[in-house]
């Protein structure tokens, strides 16, 4: 049997190697039904495309896949993600709202509160619930599923509770500039990924916050023996996931234009965690890789897009998603690339 050159065994071993491929293929399938896919064009001075319409939805599971990649490092979950994006989502919509008032015979819509300050009030909720998922993880000891389990379930309750029960509609326009605006012709919103990822990429290749990350994951006991407060970064790792659902909810509420405490963010923490396995960062902790996480949002956004595109019927397309999903975690799987690397060297040498 004709082996492998070392320098492509090397490439497909790269942690962002397969969910490269995965989707560059899952590309060229849209280009296959949609020649026009990666056709871009400017209009009014924007951007407009598919390729930009997928990198535009995408922000916000980009966020939270980068916030949840920290967790998983940890060996932690957390599947609250989803009702802080919509208490987030809430605060901001209820305090902006817009109230109508007409200034020189003009109708206008001003916010209820000035807009920075509501912006504030939703991060800071944000990171409160992550703060409390923190104290539950490393404070109290608690299992990582069953703590943010707690908050996964209530949430939604006290979302549903600012909002009373109701869908808030925000009408004041500088609001939407952080969902729907463009700046330069880009989205606002891939800027904000991109300041997030910055901040994260020096923090953890600039620092030795990586280090200590993958320390914690891969031998917590072995950590704190070596001098690293596992428990304090434990705390922090979920207080700063938070806080990404959090500038998610802030995209995802200017980009509907209203707060919905029921629906909104409602499973993306699945998504997450899809999103963080098929970029190659292990559930049992450890080594990570944001990049990979990225890639892996990517993915999944891409995924839907052809979806919807193919006019799959909607009673069927979560399972599609699950099966390419699947078929991609096995694809990384090693074991399973090992044990038929094994069996084609038996057949060659048979032959």
């Amino acid at each position: 049997m004709k082996r492998l050159p070392t320098t492509w065994r090397d490439l497909a071993r790269h942690p962002l190697f397969w969910p490269g491929v995965t989707l560059v293929l899952l590309c060229l399938v849209n280009v296959y039904f949609n020649r026009s896919f990666f056709a871009i064009e400017i209009k009014s001075g924007h951007l407009y495309g598919s390729v930009i319409d997928i990198l535009n939805r995408a922000a916000p599971l980009m966020l939270v896949a980068m916030g949840m990649t920290l967790v998983i490092a940890t060996r932690g979950i957390d599947i609250s993600v989803g009702a802080t994006v919509a208490i987030s989502g809430a605060v901001v919509a209820s305090l902006i709202g817009g109230s109508l008032i007409i200034q020189n015979g003009v109708q206008t819509y001003v916010s209820n509160v000035p807009m920075p300050l509501a912006i504030i009030a939703a991060l800071a909720v944000a990171l409160l619930c992550g703060l409390w998922n923190g104290l539950l993880v490393a404070g109290a000891g608690m299992q990582p599923i069953i703590a943010t389990l707690i908050l996964m379930v209530a949430g939604r309750g006290i979302a549903q509770l600012i909002t009373e029960g109701q869908i808030v509609t925000v009408y004041y326009e500088p609001f939407f500039i952080i969902g729907n605006g463009f700046l330069l012709g880009i989205p606002v919103s891939l800027y904000i990924v991109a300041l997030v990822l910055a901040i994260m990429l020096l923090l953890i290749h600039r620092t030795a916050l990586g280090l200590f990350i993958e320390s914690v994951g891969i031998n917590p006991v072995a950590a704190r023996f070596s001098g690293i407060s596992a428990r304090a970064l434990v705390f922090w790792v979920y207080a700063f996931c938070a806080l990404t659902a959090g500038i998610a909810a802030l995209i995802i509420t200017s980009n509907v234009k209203s707060a919905d405490g029921n629906n909104a963010g409602l499973l993306l923490e699945l998504d997450a965690i899809l999103a963080v396995t098929l970029g190659g960062t292990s559930l049992a902790g450890g080594r990570f890789s944001i990049m990979g996480s990225l890639l892996g949002s990517l993915i999944i956004q891409t995924l839907t897009y052809a979806i919807y595109s193919l006019g799959v019927p909607p009673e069927i397309n979560m399972v599609v998603k699950a099966l390419v999903v699947f078929g991609v975690c096995l694809i990384q799987s090693e074991a399973l690339r090992a044990m038929l690397g094994k069996h084609l060297f038996r057949t060659g040498e048979a032959a």
